[in-house]
């Protein structure tokens, strides 16, 4: 038994020195800002050119929401001649379409049941919009969930950004409902932590951010090199991350420009959405793994780096980590059926799932509560007795990845959507 204990002890070693380096990029962040506020002060007031820019909201039935966002769009301290929101209302069967009409915004309705998710309806609005006013009319594309609501300088900070030449970049991305329950805080602290503390750390290394879902622009000429938007796994996100960091380009990152999303308060809407991503990793790992991975034998030392960075993202360690817990778990039950013969063979076990556990938990706790400290200001609507309870149940939260995992290796998914229903504007949020 004693083999099996530094068996599990040697393999979460193993995974946790490949993921230190995300330790410190806690370090690198503090340091950096103190950098940056230096640098901002001495390049304050420096003219910036301005771009024209789409706000790109794919939307299926999001009639509740959308007018909120579409108000924050037509609210930007930004000229609204070079700003212009286009909205796919997709497969929609209520007025989507009318609500985002009314709200001022150029729609494209879209009816196509078999080819579902995000990144068909993104690829159909490049084709109009090519069609409608040509493939170069705007400078570049921010793609924006219609749940969503941006803070009113968002543009003005993604465009000074922009300017600076990265023709991709995402965005800070907060939450709306942060305080409603553990699961929606639990989100909300990892896409915090992922923003403050991988994508903030990342740019200031000058190595490859990663794109998340929401909040993330794409230049024209990106759009016009790859013949679209092709990407089609159920996380295509990821897979546009991946593929780029594949051709050798850096994802920049804006710290200014943030956007408010709504998150899951319900296991089963929850459940549903990693399901969803879990799956999607898989396609990734098997479809472009290979590829990926071998970037980091290359010679070029910034894409060797982000290869590796974005290989340790979408590698699914976690199979290491569920089939130790799957070993140890039959062990623990052959333990208790037979503990008169092995006497010894129970505390080892339970060394071994406690040993795991409580590393898991205490590594998670406390990028969840340096993200709780530092993010503080920016967290709205959650009184402090929240904020220390879900800093406790952040590590919990991500526990329950464990399962969907271990189902999604099994199990046939497709994209589904998660119905959004805080209706909320940007000052209620804030």
């Amino acid at each position: 038994m004693n083999f099996i204990l530094h068996m599990n002890t040697a393999i979460i070693t193993v995974i946790s020195v490949l993921y230190m380096y995300q330790m410190v990029y806690i370090g690198i962040v503090f340091i950096g800002e103190l950098v940056q506020k230096y640098r901002r002060k001495k390049h304050a007031g420096e003219p910036v050119k301005q771009h024209r820019f789409a706000a790109l909201i794919s939307a299926r039935n999001e009639s509740n929401v959308i007018g909120q966002l579409l108000d924050t769009i037509n609210s930007q301290n930004y000229p609204s001649e070079l700003l212009d929101a286009i909205v796919i209302a997709d497969n929609c069967t209520d007025d989507t379409a009318q609500v985002a009409r009314d709200h001022g915004a150029i729609v494209y309705e879209r009816f196509n049941t078999e080819e579902v998710g995000k990144g068909y309806a993104l690829n159909y609005a490049f084709q109009h919009i090519a069609e409608d006013m040509g493939d170069s009319y705007y400078d570049a594309y921010v793609i924006i969930d219609a749940d969503n609501l941006l803070d009113e300088n968002y543009f003005a900070e993604m465009n000074r950004t922009f300017s600076k030449g990265h023709r991709i970049m995402t965005s800070y991305r907060n939450s709306k409902n942060f305080g409603t329950n553990w699961i929606s805080a639990g989100y909300s602290l990892w896409f915090m932590r992922e923003a403050k503390f991988l994508n903030n750390a990342r740019m200031m290394l000058g190595t490859s951010c990663a794109v998340s879902g929401t909040g993330f622009l794409v230049a024209s000429e990106v759009i016009r090199e790859r013949g679209g938007w092709n990407y089609h796994l159920l996380t295509e996100d990821i897979e546009f991350t991946v593929d780029t960091v594949i051709r050798g380009e850096n994802i920049g990152y804006c710290s200014g420009a943030m956007l408010y999303d709504e998150q899951p308060t319900t296991f089963e809407q929850s459940w549903t959405q990693r399901m969803r991503w879990a799956k999607g990793f898989y396609q990734i790992v098997a479809q472009y793994g290979s590829r990926l991975s071998g970037g980091i034998f290359t010679k070029h030392r910034i894409k060797k780096f982000a290869s590796y960075d974005l290989t340790m993202t979408v590698m699914p360690a976690m199979l290491v980590t569920i089939a130790i817990l799957v070993c140890d778990l039959v062990i623990l039950l052959m333990a208790a059926f037979g503990s008169t013969y092995m006497p010894h063979l129970l505390q080892s076990m339970l060394e071994s799932l406690l040993f795991w556990i409580a590393g898991y938990y205490s590594s998670l706790f406390f990028m969840g509560a340096v993200t709780m400290i530092t993010e503080h200001k920016k967290i709205r609507n959650c009184p402090l007795w929240k904020r220390v309870l879900y800093t406790f149940t952040f590590p919990l939260f991500q526990l329950t990845y464990l399962p969907i995992a271990v189902a999604a290796l099994f199990r046939k998914v497709e994209w589904k959507p998660i119905r959004h229903e805080v209706a909320k504007s940007l000052d209620e949020v804030r």
